[in-house]
């Protein structure tokens, strides 16, 4: 969900948002024209595919470094050649449809004059760090390339003394604008040492750690500084993976405060019986062919990426939803908002909670969210990607305290997406929620609108016969996670041919209860009025119930909802104030 125009969030928590990824792409050079160039332009151009902000590459070391071997820039110590392997080419055409892409290098194995004959970079560091820089300096030098961070060693051992005297030569050959991050294997014992060392605390930007599983460590979050999964993902790019992938994104910040994720990898572009095979965003394994895959992960992926950029702040509103999934919110400060959700759990739905507790970060100048959505179907191919849904009005969910309208009234039937300005609170299949078992009305676009006397009139269709039932409700005190605690007037009807007025959602404070002579599959219209300390309610224009005594909620939202998770139908939702 995203939203361009004035205005400004608030209560920054974190001070970069991007996401990062990495190559595995040996074949994708090969492919012909034009597949080569589509395949890169769903991977790198904006506001295309993938969108990819940043781009991480390996540092050749002569050695194998999982799907295959990348030469180095320096065979031995008196060698240099800053054309060998494809990374350049590769940063090149990225920086080509995007110039404001982020480039990362980092080593994953080093040749042997490095360590003179021993398999450790770290004995001589000043060797090891001349052969990093090197590299960075050739980039620039032979590619107009300019690395943004470097890492250290991927997955092994880091020397405290290797990084600072990284930093040093870094300094030293002008690139102060490249940052450090380190150690790119596990959040220990880089982060505890951080905190002993003052120098190294200084010299090291990010702490990066691999396949976190979204959690963090407080030793990590005691540094103060950026954290990233600096390697996450490898998994098979079917619907499995990417729902996975979306998981990761924002759980990876809601659980562990990571505002970077390096998907492992870019593009499955090495032969399938390699390990890890099909572990990209997409695939393009057949140069020869010119075939290729653009899979379920480029989207998900393009959720977050076509909508922030790198210096975007995650807001404080984030977190899980109750029946599984996460959200996070992002701002660019300058009144550009986005909100992610995912709700890789069946059943699960967030979209009332997610903006209920946004609320708070959102300007009045806000005026329209755009929505896009991928629904992912694992039992078939049938998935839907990234799809363009209507906008809806910012003035729908704004949080400013509200009289009642003087008369609303609101159209609208079941079983689709958002209806009217209702904010659906209990469970639904995916985005496109069903009002199961409590939707709250957002009057005047406020959702924490609140009413004392009211009078609510809704038609309702009961389909499911015997068990069947809906209600209409006001003064409802509780929505999001805690709804299920929620208490107002409830007045219920039922297929069986009775009704009840209750003091809660769940039922259990019974007011009143008798036959209404209600049927399945039959209009009916309710009315409830609640004045001062009484309430009365109507069937189908004549009192069923009347001078029902209420003490408490004072106020609350007006509210429909169903007996249990089925398909029932409302029209014609009216609520005036009295």
């Amino acid at each position: 969900v995203r939203t361009p125009g004035p205005g400004r969030g608030s209560k920054f928590n974190s001070k970069h948002s991007v996401f990062l990824f990495q190559a595995t792409s040996r074949l994708l050079v090969n492919y012909p024209e034009p597949y080569r160039s589509r395949i890169l332009d769903y991977l790198f151009m904006p506001n295309f595919g993938a969108s990819l902000h940043i781009l991480k590459v390996e540092i050749g070391g002569d050695a194998q470094s999982t799907d295959g071997t990348e030469p180095s820039h320096m065979h031995y110590e008196d060698d240099e050649n800053y054309f060998r392997g494809y990374e350049w080419w590769l940063m090149k055409e990225a920086k080509k449809r995007n110039p404001n892409i982020k480039l990362i290098a980092l080593p994953w194995a080093f040749p042997g004059w490095i360590g003179k004959g021993e398999n450790w970079p770290y004995d001589y560091p000043d060797v090891t760090a001349y052969y990093i820089v090197s590299w960075i300096i050739g980039a620039k030098k032979y590619h107009y390339l300019d690395i943004d961070y470097v890492g250290i060693w991927n997955e092994r051992s880091f020397d405290s003394k290797y990084i600072k005297l990284l930093r040093y030569t870094l300094d030293k050959q002008e690139l102060r604008r490249v940052r450090i991050i380190a150690s790119d294997n596990l959040w220990e014992p880089i982060s505890f040492l951080m905190l002993l060392d003052s120098e190294l605390h200084e010299v090291v930007d990010i702490i990066g750690a691999h396949y976190p599983g979204t959690k963090t460590v407080n030793d990590a979050l005691a540094t103060k500084k950026k954290l990233w999964a600096s390697e996450d993902y490898s998994t098979f790019n079917d619907e499995v993976g990417g729902g996975c992938w979306a998981r990761i994104l924002n759980q990876n910040y809601v659980n562990g405060n990571m505002t970077s994720t390096i998907a492992w990898n870019l593009v499955a572009s090495y032969y399938e019986e390699l390990p890890f095979s099909r572990c990209g965003l997409m695939t393009a394994q057949e140069p020869w062919s010119g075939h290729y895959r653009v899979d379920s992960p480029i989207w998900i992926t393009a959720h977050t990426t076509q909508f922030t950029q790198p210096g975007w702040h995650y807001l404080q509103g984030d977190g899980h939803l109750e029946q599984g999934g996460s959200y996070v919110a992002l701002t660019d400060g300058l009144g550009n908002l986005t909100i992610i959700i995912e709700t890789m759990v069946m059943f699960s739905n967030g979209c009332s909670i997610v903006f209920g507790k946004l609320l708070s970060t959102l300007s009045s100048e806000l005026k329209t969210l755009q929505r896009w959505y991928s629904k992912l179907e694992f039992k078939s191919a049938n998935s839907t990607l990234f799809h363009s849904l209507d906008p809806i009005k910012v003035s729908m969910l704004h949080s400013t305290l509200c009289p009642l309208p003087t008369a609303e009234r609101f159209y609208f039937t079941t079983n689709h997406g958002y209806w009217g300005n209702l904010a659906f609170q209990k469970r639904s299949t995916h985005l496109h929620c069903s009002v199961s078992p409590l939707s709250l009305v957002v009057c005047l676009g406020a959702i924490s609108c609140t009413g004392v006397n009211m009078t609510l009139s809704c038609d309702v269709y009961i389909e499911k016969p015997s068990t069947g039932g809906v209600f209409i409700a006001g003064r409802v005190d509780n929505g999001g996670i805690h709804v299920r605690r929620s208490k107002g007037v409830f007045f219920w009807v039922f297929a069986d041919g009775t009704y009840r007025v209750t003091g809660d959602l769940l039922g259990e404070k019974v007011l009143m209860k008798g036959l209404s002579g209600v049927r399945a599959r039959a209009w009916h219209t309710l009315t409830l009025k609640i004045a001062d300390s009484s309430a009365s309610g109507m069937l189908n224009g004549y009192p069923l119930w009347e001078n029902v005594s209420i003490y408490d909620p004072k106020n609350g939202w007006a509210a429909i909802g169903t007996n249990s998770f089925e398909f029932e139908q409302f029209d014609n939702f009216h609520v005036e104030a009295s």
